[in-house]
């Protein structure tokens, strides 16, 4: 199926890299007004979801549609065909110019292959290649946190930054670089895997293999590891978290555990309290090495607000180095939400759409 408004596809995608170092203002005015008016498609690879948009110029969501992540997603074929039919359902109805894919997982520089995703079967896919031969759209493959950041610096709370660090905090952590207008993938496109720095030698071994990763200390795995380790102690302190959860230690999760916090529960409130000391602490470490301008936080388990974020600025200007000599980057909560990861993904397609047209551009008058 081939949707009446789809675009032939090119020989060769252009190389993406943002628009250039120059002022966030500056970048926006350059942007031909044509070219902001152009709808692109986000889509938003979970592992429980994916989702689809349409997103304007703005970074406004104009439609979408999801679906479950299908049973069966040890397939790279059928979640391939889930994503298709979700962008022709959108590019029935929209006037479609490139569709960008944020997956969560590992992305080759040349955001082509997904190497590694660890809730799908995907081993080295040329998602790309497989995407753009069907929808005959431009096809952009981001990592989700690097689409989220760039979401954030274009529409969100790094507006404005011309260095600005994300960091998402869900089951892991994930986390993105966004500097003079450009994302910054590292030389083999991984970088941004701040949640596997070691913080605590010898500490909680971590699926990736090491001890004592950051995200072993600062996520919702981690939050929910503590609750239910007070479970299994029989602490009476964690009785009125337990009868929340049904009884159950498996009815604890991080949603529960915030909920709990915003109502006065004690341990809850503790609870999110060490989770924000490391996050503090591993931002610390994130300023000595990269000295951004902004902290971004987002994902889930930042929705607990001020019960997170205060802690994790205390011990941020505790364990600065240099502190009281430096100027503090700014920690600020995520604005975009959920939708980070869709918005981010359809701008930058929305560049390849741009340079694609430029190019058609020059071909039709030389």
């Amino acid at each position: 199926m081939t949707s009446p408004h789809s675009a032939q596809r090119p020989a060769v995608l252009p190389t993406l890299f943002g628009l250039g170092p120059r002022s966030a203002d500056r970048r926006r005015r350059a942007l031909p007004p044509g070219v902001l008016r152009l709808p692109t498609v986000g889509v938003d690879i979970g592992g429980t979801k994916v989702v689809a948009g349409v997103v304007d110029g703005e970074g406004r969501v104009l439609d979408r549609v999801r679906t479950e992540t299908p049973h069966k997603s040890k397939s790279p074929a059928v979640v391939e065909d889930v994503i298709v039919d979700l962008v022709l359902q959108l590019a029935d109805k929209h006037d479609v110019h490139a569709v960008g894919v944020g997956a969560a997982g590992w992305v080759d520089a040349d955001r082509s292959k997904v190497l590694f995703a660890p809730h799908l079967n995907w081993r080295n896919e040329p998602l790309q290649e497989a995407l753009s031969e069907r929808l005959r759209f431009p096809v952009v493959v981001e990592n989700d946190a690097n689409a989220a950041a760039w979401a954030e610096w274009r529409f969100g709370a790094g507006r404005g930054e011309d260095h600005m660090v994300m960091i998402t905090l869900g089951t892991g952590i994930g986390g993105a670089v966004v500097r003079d207008g450009f994302v910054d993938r590292g030389k083999y496109g991984l970088a941004g895997e701040f949640g596997h720095m070691q913080v605590v030698p010898g500490g909680h071994r971590c699926p990736c293999g090491n001890r004592g990763c950051w995200e072993q200390y600062s996520s919702g795995n981690a939050l929910v590891r503590e609750a239910r380790g007070l479970v299994a102690e029989e602490s009476p302190v964690v009785q009125p978290l337990l009868a929340r959860a049904g009884g159950t230690a498996e009815g604890i999760t991080g949603p529960l555990v915030t909920e709990a916090a915003r109502e006065g529960d004690a341990v809850a409130v503790e609870l999110l309290y060490e989770v924000g000391h490391w996050l503090g602490v591993g931002i610390a470490n994130l300023a000595a090495a990269l000295d951004p301008g902004r902290f971004v936080i987002g994902g889930g388990v930042s929705e607990a607000g001020d019960l997170l974020l205060g802690p994790a600025q205390d011990a941020f200007k505790r364990t600065l180095t240099g502190r009281g000599f430096r100027p503090e980057a700014g920690i600020v909560h995520a604005a975009l939400g959920n939708e980070a990861g869709l918005v981010g993904a359809a701008d930058l397609a929305r560049q390849v759409a741009r340079r694609f047209r430029t190019v058609k551009r020059r071909k039709r008058f030389s």
